[in-house]
């Protein structure tokens, strides 16, 4: 039994797991986290499918039992959703004496529909359909027209994990569009007490980004501006995310919301992402640690997950230092350095990213496939 994963649990924060195998699924491996280390949840993507459909024979059973016309689209939402219903039976109980809190998987609808609100609202519904449990989540990335599908799929009851959040102005948007989902959906006669949503805000991956510019512009700055150039550093992702749990305090706060939860709606939490440390020279639960507290979810690679529980602290941290944090990012403006640049570059080549993880998925499937038999048709 994990004390330390523990200790989050009781402060405030739930652990979810962002990695998902058919193998887990039937060893024991998942039930034994949700037992011992107090495990809330699951995140899958395309990336994290790809991993697993490449590296296992777990599948091969399956897809070469496959009849009749599919895709190979078609086949991987076959078995994606197989394995997310699966897991979202292992997590019933998490749901149930949570009371809806907790014990949520996530299964994301496919990058190229991001920038298309009509048909993300339509994938979202299928996957739903298909997977048919109320501890599901659909994850919607958090663009422009994934927030005018959040709004539509909260107001027809659906859970949604709303993803690739990099910035505040975004995580605005899409807590805006989960209110008025809750809106629309009272307004209908329609119950609000089930729903669940989380926004997704990407961390470890801006320190990335701007370490990157600092070291470019300390490079060719004076001798003397150097050291306090490179100082910045490794802050502005905790930053970043600590600014956006302000926002979520604000904003789930007052008379709109008092009106809502009176109606029993929940908050939208916080989910905190991409919270390995990317950088060797940074401590390994950095993106753990600093984001401590109540209303929180921080989703974990396994190797994160396995750092914090062998040597992870907790203490209430992530709504602290909110003016050093607005200062760090005048700092970073007066060095060259504007996060709405980086924030914007970051939400371009995570939806790319995820694209090309899906496209290179689909052609190992195809190959799979091939090698087991299985004839596919072409979309």
């Amino acid at each position: 039994m994990s004390i330390r994963l523990r200790e989050l649990h009781a402060a405030g924060q739930s652990v979810w797991l962002d990695y998902i195998d058919r193998a887990m699924l039937r060893n024991g491996a998942l039930e034994r986290l949700i037992r011992d280390d107090a495990l809330m949840g699951m995140t899958s993507n395309p990336t994290i499918f790809e991993k697993a459909l490449a590296e296992g024979k777990e599948y091969d059973e399956q897809i070469g039992a496959v009849t009749g016309d599919l895709t190979p689209w078609q086949l991987f939402e076959l078995v994606e959703t197989d394995d997310v219903r699966a897991a979202c039976d292992l997590f019933a109980g998490v749901y149930r004496e949570s009371k809806g809190v907790d014990g949520f998987v996530s299964i994301e609808v496919s990058p190229g529909v991001a920038n298309d609100a009509a048909a993300t609202v339509e994938e979202a519904h299928r996957l739903w359909k298909t997977v048919d449990r109320p501890n599901v989540m659909v994850k919607v990335p958090g663009t422009t027209e994934g927030a005018k599908a959040v709004r539509r799929l909260i107001a027809d009851g659906i859970n949604v994990n709303v993803t690739l959040l990099f910035s505040t102005d975004a995580h605005s948007r899409v807590i805006e569009a989960y209110l008025e989902g809750l809106e629309d959906r009272l307004a209908a006669g329609h119950p609000i007490d089930a729903i669940a949503s989380v926004a997704s805000f990407f961390v470890s991956r801006v320190d990335t980004e701007i370490d990157k510019r600092l070291d470019a512009i300390a490079a060719s700055a004076p001798e003397a501006l150097r050291d306090g150039i490179l100082a910045l550093r490794g802050r502005a992702a905790v930053a970043n995310a600590r600014l956006a749990y302000r926002l979520f305090a604000q904003k789930f706060a007052g008379d709109r919301w008092e009106r809502l939860r009176a109606n029993g709606a929940r908050v939208q939490r916080p989910l905190w992402a991409s919270t390995s440390s990317k950088n060797p020279a940074y401590r390994d639960v950095l993106y753990v640690e600093t984001l401590i507290g109540p209303d929180t979810v921080n989703t974990m690679p396994p190797a994160t997950m396995q750092a914090f529980r062998d040597h992870g602290v907790t203490a209430r941290t992530v709504d602290t230092e909110w003016t050093a944090a607005e200062q760090l990012f005048h700092d970073l403006e007066q060095s060259g350095v504007h996060l709405r640049e980086v924030t914007d570059k970051l939400l371009v080549e995570g939806l790319a990213s995820f694209q090309k993880s899906f496209d290179t998925l689909i052609q190992g499937l195809e190959r799979k496939a091939a090698a087991l038999g299985t004839s596919l048709v072409k979309a």
